[in-house]
């Protein structure tokens, strides 16, 4: 009997492992990317410039090592389209339910583009002129060219226009632009002269008309379903602490300040495109969001806000993380990777909250979640 019972065991576990383990089905076909250093993964790693991130100790956490993500391991949107791994046991959870990260469209090409591509490239702005003094960057206008390249392929690949339409019309779209042309360039007075020309209101008002046209050309190429994210804390981060605070802790008013202007001009934005016939657009409230985190960092599991892990400096905040430099041992504790950027854990965060609001205030008029299902 006692063998009996153990054949029968042998025999289940034989069974469960010629079973092949198959994963639900993603919530949406394909997830297109756009946006700057916060997303990136890959886009500048063979463009002539100093915003790159593909050696270490970037990537220290990933699995894959340096890929040209601007953090320690996951961005955002890593975080949203897939699980967690079990590095993260107490955050784990499928968001979107992709299989993979979101490639690079750098190199992807053909029917990988059924699935999505990243766009994003670090130093890109809404003005074309953003982030010229760190060199090569795609901005937000050249992504749309090379979103517009991908369509062209997607209609190919499926074989007509309407096909393609009604395909792209099911997969969310990721948009967040506007932090460069705020620190790399509003900000910047010995370099752009913008702030010269216009005040904090008439920037938001002219940064907006050319995000709508911009925005509008993605709507005219097949997205329904976008997600409009809000320009975060700028004047919250290493860099602007190390140059502007005067104790390295007390965020820099007039920079958030000027941000909130072009957020709350962006609220009235995706109110004027969900009149489009079709259109669902959302906004995800970034700066809120890491306001929070910021305010209640325990309750977040994090110790450090007002520095980097990796950098140079008062803050850790005059530059990003040198090559081979060694960061803190305590990643996960840190909300700023380097001068700029968010940790993993400050990623999984805002990535969570974004897919899934905590607060009514995260999202408006809905959280990624609720956008994936309609």
């Amino acid at each position: 009997m006692q063998g009996q019972k153990k054949c029968l065991l042998l025999s289940l576990l034989l069974l469960f492992a010629l079973v092949p383990l198959v994963s639900p089905a993603p919530q949406v076909p394909c997830y297109f990317i756009f946006g700057d250093s916060l997303v990136d993964n890959g886009n500048n790693n063979d463009i002539a410039s100093l915003a790159r991130a593909n050696y270490l100790p970037y990537g220290i956490d990933f699995p894959s090592g340096p890929t040209g993500r601007f953090s320690n391991g996951l961005t955002t949107v890593d975080v949203i389209v897939a699980i967690i791994t079990s590095f993260y046991r107490n955050f784990a959870a499928e968001l979107l339910g992709f299989d993979d990260y979101i490639p690079p469209y750098a190199n992807t090409r053909g029917q990988a583009l059924l699935g999505g591509a990243n766009f994003a490239s670090a130093a890109a702005g809404i003005r074309e002129e953003t982030g010229e003094q760190l060199g090569g960057r795609i901005s937000f206008g050249g992504q749309l060219q090379n979103y517009m390249q991908a369509v062209q392929q997607i209609v190919q690949i499926l074989g007509d226009e309407d096909t393609a339409a009604n395909y792209l019309s099911k997969c969310i779209f990721s948009v967040g632009m506007g932090s460069n042309d705020y620190l790399n360039n509003y900000f910047m007075p010995v370099v752009y002269s913008t702030s010269r020309q216009y005040t904090p209101a008439q920037y938001a008002d002219v940064l907006i008309e050319q995000y709508s046209q911009q925005i509008r050309t993605l709507y005219n190429n097949g997205a329904r379903k976008v997600a409009v994210i809000g320009v975060g804390q700028v004047g919250c981060s290493p860099n602007e602490l190390a140059q502007q605070s005067s104790d390295g802790v007390t965020c820099v008013e007039t920079i958030n300040s000027a941000i909130q202007i072009f957020n709350n001009r962006l609220i009235q934005l995706v109110n004027q495109f969900n009149n489009l016939d079709g259109a669902h657009f959302t906004f995800i409230n970034g700066f809120g969001i890491f306001q929070d985190i910021i305010s209640n960092p325990a309750a977040n599991g994090l110790t450090v806000t007002n520095r980097g892990c990796c950098g140079v400096g008062r803050n850790n905040g005059q530059i990003t993380c040198l090559p081979e430099q060694t960061p803190c041992a305590n990643r996960r504790e840190y909300l700023f990777w380097d001068a700029f950027h968010p940790t993993e854990a400050g990623n999984i965060l805002i990535g969570r909250r974004s897919y899934r609001a905590q607060s009514s205030s995260d999202a408006y008029p809905m959280d990624l979640q609720h956008l994936a299902q309609i």
